[in-house]
């Protein structure tokens, strides 16, 4: 399970309404070659062709039998991607592109080392970004380049996420970065920032919504845009497809809103039935939030007790309502 706080509610308006970055924990691979596309295009869920150059796309690498095995942004400028993926993935993905990239056609560079990745989070974010001398940041579904002093670094604004911008770069580029947003007023956060917007947004973590059995369709990936039906084969693909064309997923990734104070425990019952356990727990100054993986029958609106406490189901991403009704 992961947990995050925001002590008190100035916390809660800087992340809502003003801006924060957030540096995260971040594996880092450059896929480049006259085939790195092609060869990526087989990989992803989702299509890196089609939306052009200059583009971030959501996605993950599958087992042959469709599990997730890491969840991720492609970053892609020119003939060139680089993925930033949760810290864990970095060994499995390495062994991912070990197996499946020709030489000849692609190779990975990990740059987990030498680079830093930042999250640009909050609705004020591009009233507080400094164009000078950062550059303008990338329209939503768009990557752009910008430079410091201390050298350049690369900005992807997805059209859904869990952020409103990625950062990237070199570690002395990404520290003059960090300096000119806190002199533009940008506070500086923290891992309870950047887990409070990813559960906010109803998005998925490795070892928490997503295990080793975890199907797309089970964390919100249709609903965030992180699976094409049309781009063609990927590993895992014939399973994501049939749950998609003939069936539905029997769990899928739900709100969670307790009513008073959280009891201790995990499990989600309804009634006498265990439907699911809670993954992550976000606690406010006046209420606790969460996420979990529940079966598709519970509804939002629905009723349910968590350690002995009564909570409801919750439409993702989570509402005004829900944050600070």
């Amino acid at each position: 399970m992961i947990t995050a706080r925001l002590p008190d509610f100035e916390a809660l308006h800087r992340l809502r309404g003003g801006a924060v970055v957030a540096p995260a924990e971040a594996a880092h691979f450059r896929v480049a070659g006259a085939g790195a596309l092609a060869c990526l295009q087989g990989l992803w869920t989702n299509d890196i062709l089609e939306p052009g150059d200059a583009t971030i796309t959501y996605g993950a690498f599958l087992t042959p039998k469709g599990m997730i095995i890491a969840d991720g942004w492609a970053l892609r400028a020119g003939e060139t991607i680089d993925l930033i993926l949760p810290a864990a993935a970095r060994e499995p993905v390495a062994q991912i592109f070990k197996r499946s990239l020709p030489p000849r056609l692609a190779t990975a560079t990990d740059l987990s080392d030498t680079t830093r990745v930042l999250q640009l989070l909050g609705d004020g974010a591009t009233d507080r970004w400094p164009v000078l001398p950062l550059g303008r940041l990338p329209e939503a579904g768009s990557v752009a380049r910008g430079a410091t002093a201390a050298g350049e670094f690369l900005a992807g604004t997805p059209t859904l996420g869990p952020f409103y911008t990625l950062l990237l770069g070199p570690t002395e580029a990404m520290s003059g970065v960090s300096a000119v947003l806190g002199t533009a007023g940008i506070a500086l956060g923290g891992p309870d920032d950047r887990e409070a917007a990813r559960i906010l947004a109803g998005w998925p973590a490795p070892s928490a919504e997503i295990d080793e059995r975890t199907l797309p369709q089970e964390v919100g990936f249709e609903e965030h845009g992180g699976v094409s039906y049309t781009k063609g084969c990927y590993t895992g693909q014939e399973t994501v497809a049939r749950l998609h064309f003939r069936g539905h997923a029997n769990r899928v990734l739900r709100g969670l809103r307790w009513i008073g104070p959280r009891a201790d425990g995990d499990e989600v019952l309804a009634g006498e039935k265990q439907v699911g356990r809670v993954s992550s727990v976000l606690t406010l100054p006046d209420r606790v939030l969460g996420l979990a993986v529940l079966r598709r029958e519970l509804q939002p609106g629905a009723r349910v007790t968590i350690g002995g406490g009564p909570a409801v189901v919750r439409q993702l991403p989570f509402g005004p309502e829900d944050v600070e009704g």
